[in-house]
Parts: C-alpha cells; structure tokens; sequence
C-alpha cells in the first residue's frame, strides 16, 4: 500500500489553530487596547508617523493579522476604524491564497485614509475588498524617510510593521474587510 502524504490534512489542522486564538471573541475593550499599542508602535516605528496621523482622514488599525501558508493559505486579524483618534467602528479582514507559498508571520497593518472619498466609501460598504471595491497601496518607506515630508496621491495607503516570522511579501489586494460587533 502506497503511503499517503499527509502534509494538507496537518497544515489544515495547524492553520485552524493558528487562527483559533485569534477567531476567539474579543470585546471592544480588548481591540482597543491592542489598537492603542499598535499606534504607539506606528509612532515608534514610522519615522514621522506621530505627524502623519493628525492630517489623514481616518485609520483603520489592525494590531495582529496572522498569515500562515503551505501552498494553501490564509490572514486574519480583528481592528478599529479611528477617525480623529476615537473608534467609530470594528472591522475583521480575511483573505485565502493558494499557490507557492510557505511559512508563518504575524505583523501590525495601518491602512490610512487620505481622502474623504475613500473613508466615506470604505465606511458606507458592507463587505469591502481590496483591488476590487478599492486600491490599497502598500507604502514602502526607508528607514531614512520621514513619513511627514512625504505627500501621497493614492487615496488609500496601508502600512505594514512589526513584522515576525518569515514569509515572502505582503500584499491586500483580495483582502476582504468586514465590519463587526465585538
């Protein structure tokens, strides 16, 4: 009898409590509080992102999205939309792959809203996806650059920090984002 491979079937049951801790029910308090920290981190971390984040329209923070693949994979995270640094509402995202890819990586996302338009179309959909409903663009800023002295032309940009783990390249586009109620 030939021997089965049996790599989905344990890559199935790892993903599933991958996200199991992160699925769990959190209360409001609970994303705020891990919102607030992931700010902090933002102004820590992003030259100039204490400046930068009193002039856009609003931010949506999501403080741990998990993304973890063997050919098959998944992200998830739960987050706030803050708009004049208070939370107006709750969001989860989600997105499936499939293709080569392999590992783990747990980051912090801040996707900024630099247009009143695009916060206003992000706020009134229900069930939003990324490069379908809306282009998100992934900001690659140096170490060197200060985000303050940098003027922006897409509408909505997204940041990525507090990278860990190692998986290739970071991407939204079919991320979808859903608001909720903690």
């Amino acid at each position: 009898m030939p021997h089965k491979k049996r790599t989905p079937l344990l890559f199935i049951v790892a993903i599933t409590l991958l996200f199991t801790q992160t699925l769990s029910a959190k209360s409001a308090h609970d994303i705020d509080t891990a919102v607030d920290v992931a700010i902090e981190a933002f102004k820590q971390e992003v030259s100039g992102g204490e400046d930068f984040l009193p002039k856009i329209k609003g931010y949506l923070v999501f403080p741990r999205v998990i993304k973890a693949a063997v050919i098959i994979g998944g992200k998830y995270g739960k987050g706030a939309l803050r708009i004049n640094g208070e939370t107006q509402h709750y969001y989860d995202m989600s997105a499936a792959s499939i293709g080569f890819q392999a590992g783990a990586q747990e980051y912090s996302m801040l996707i900024a809203f630099i247009s009143d338009a695009a916060l206003n179309n992000f706020i009134r959909s229900n069930g939003w996806e990324a490069g379908l409903d809306g282009s998100i663009t992934v900001s690659e800023w140096g170490q060197n650059i200060d985000l303050s002295s940098i003027s922006f032309e897409k509408p909505i940009m997204a940041f990525i920090y507090g990278a860990k783990g190692l998986m290739a390249s970071v991407s939204v586009t079919g991320t979808k984002f859903r608001r909720i109620t903690p």
